[in-house]
């Protein structure tokens, strides 16, 4: 029996998922969704923090809820009065993570709030999500290649072939909830043939 159909399945529907990803709509195309172009826009000015994953999915995450110096947690900024969530492009992910104040340079002291500070989450030299955590060292680090960064200190490379820091966020205090102050500082992305990195 041929598994011809099933594979033409297969790259039908990787196609499909990569035009809806860019928010692109062929005519014709049954169910085909566009996404609000302020998914797609970077965290801004007075967005709060959400949990991007798990049961506290959605949830807005207060400025005591972490603990200092433990795995960084998965967010997405949310327009508190409409509640659209910035989440159309995975270049909008943010990693959050308290840091215990004395290990904090000025630098990134001055972007943080109760010792939280908030990256992108998505590591500079190939584009891997930044999930896994050193604990031994308290840092980032990417799964793919081992790139690491030190989130007490602008999230700076500190191994690992990752050629910048992590662009950072910086936070400010929201009515309780951990609030973006501005958009993001530095570059967001990864090198990419022809192209410039994303937020240059």
């Amino acid at each position: 029996m041929s598994n011809k159909p099933l594979k033409d399945s297969v790259k039908r529907r990787t196609v499909l998922e990569g035009i809806c990803a860019a928010g692109l709509v062929v005519p014709g195309m049954v169910g085909a969704q566009v996404l609000d172009p302020a998914t797609l826009t970077p965290p801004q000015a007075n967005d709060v923090l959400v949990y991007s994953y798990g049961d506290e999915s959605g949830n807005v995450i207060g400025i005591n809820e972490l603990d200092a110096d433990s795995k960084q947690i998965f967010a997405w900024a949310m327009d508190p009065v409409n509640r659209i969530l910035r989440n159309g492009t995975r270049l909008n992910q943010v990693v959050l993570v308290r840091v215990a104040p004395d290990r904090l340079s000025d630098e990134t002291a001055a972007r943080s709030i109760n010792g939280l500070v908030a990256y992108s989450g998505v590591c500079s030299h190939t584009g891997c999500d930044v999930t896994d955590w050193n604990d031994e060292f308290l840092r980032f680090q990417c799964p793919c290649h081992e790139s690491q960064f030190d989130p007490a200190d602008g999230a700076r490379v500190v191994g690992g072939p990752a050629p910048w820091q992590l662009a950072a966020l910086p936070l400010k205090d929201i009515d309780g909830a951990v609030g973006v102050a501005r958009e993001f500082e530095g570059r967001v992305g990864f090198p990419q043939p022809g192209l410039s990195p994303f937020g240059i």
